[in-house]
């Protein structure tokens, strides 16, 4: 069945599939890393039923991003502002192209 729960889980960026040691794992890096992440409130992991830190895909990439700039002697602060400010240029970016769309289309339809 390709459509089951399982399967929409692990296709799902935002499924928190990671514990904190399997992502500092991935990301090289420590659990304070990711810790720290998660105080400056540039991430904020689901927690397991025990209370556990859980990461998703998406969570991985930004903190991925964040370590990117953090290892260029950027203060931890500064990244997480960056990679937020980053996030809200390219959501300005897509809301802009879709107004952008959607006038062409009205000017398309009206015979201009």
């Amino acid at each position: 069945m390709a459509d089951s729960p399982l399967s929409d889980r692990l296709d799902d960026d935002d499924y928190p599939a990671y514990t904190m040691g399997r992502a500092a794992e991935m990301l090289g890096t420590t659990p304070g890393f990711l810790r720290a992440l998660g105080e400056a409130r540039l991430i904020t992991p689901l927690r397991s039923e025990g209370g556990h830190r859980r990461y998703s895909r998406y969570q991985l990439r930004i903190a991925a991003r964040a370590r990117e700039l953090v290892d260029k002697g950027t203060p931890i602060e500064a990244a997480c502002r960056i990679i937020i400010l980053e996030d809200q240029l390219e959501e300005a970016q897509r809301i802009n192209a879709e107004y952008r769309r959607a006038a062409q289309e009205r000017s398309d339809d009206s015979g201009n």
